[in-house]
């Protein structure tokens, strides 16, 4: 049975194959002699086509040819026009993929797993180079709730710090000032980094679109804070 298609739309040099060779993508949908249904690809499927096109842009086996030098001697002597190129061609493909998954309702979330002390959480998280369709957006808010009540769990005793200057210095913050934060985000994500005295954990807590909310772009309609629990004594180093 076929599935729908991504259509490449692409100038590119390559060299092999031009796409990753266990998924096939053409320039419109195809069938075969079971069915006339096109199959959606999931968003695990997805994921790997991306991880796969990256790899093969990496290589150099996809350029984008229409890419020129930017024309700025200093970013020009550090970027090499081939460089940009490749850069080029993963963004194309990535956002032809993007297309795709809005155009057949596919999710862009990936779920995470957190176990410390008996305390367990999973939450969805948006991945790197997907989307968040509406729906997601709807898992990211109902997982709040679980996401801060895991939070206040392992992080008691802990000192906090909050990320500012875009995440290049650290401020204490008292606990009872994160909750004002909290209330005003529509979504939070958690990771741990291995201390030697113990855990860091990194509290993101979002809101606007989760496209931009990493980024400084649509500041403040869009944005996260980032927060920092570390050990007594010790200030963040993730």
């Amino acid at each position: 049975m076929g599935r729908a298609a991504i259509a490449p739309e692409m100038s590119t040099a390559t060299s092999g194959e031009l796409y990753p060779p266990s998924f096939k993508i053409s320039a419109g949908p195809f069938t075969d002699s079971c069915s006339a249904a096109a199959m959606i690809y999931s968003t695990a499927d997805l994921i790997e086509i991306l991880a796969r096109e990256r790899q093969a842009c990496l290589r150099g086996d996809r350029l984008d040819l229409l890419t020129p030098p930017t024309g700025h001697p200093v970013f020009d002597r550090f970027f090499q026009t081939e460089g940009l190129q490749k850069y080029a061609a993963f963004a194309g493909f990535r956002s032809r993929v993007q297309d795709y998954q809005q155009q057949h309702h596919i999710s862009g979330l990936v779920w995470q797993q957190l176990r410390t002390d008996g305390a367990f959480l999973q939450f969805p998280e948006v991945h790197p180079d997907l989307l968040a369709l509406e729906s997601d957006r709807l898992q990211l808010q109902a997982a709040l709730p679980s996401v801060l009540g895991f939070w206040w769990q392992v992080c008691r005793g802990l000192d906090c710090f909050l990320a500012v200057d875009r995440g290049r210095a650290f401020e204490p913050i008292q606990q009872a000032a994160i909750a004002p934060i909290a209330a005003r985000s529509e979504w939070a994500t958690l990771r741990q980094e291995p201390r030697s005295q113990g855990q860091e954990w990194i509290l993101q807590l979002s809101w606007g679109d989760p496209a931009e909310a990493q980024t400084w772009r649509q500041w403040p309609q869009s944005g996260s804070e980032y927060i920092h629990a570390v050990p007594t004594g010790t200030t963040p180093i993730a």
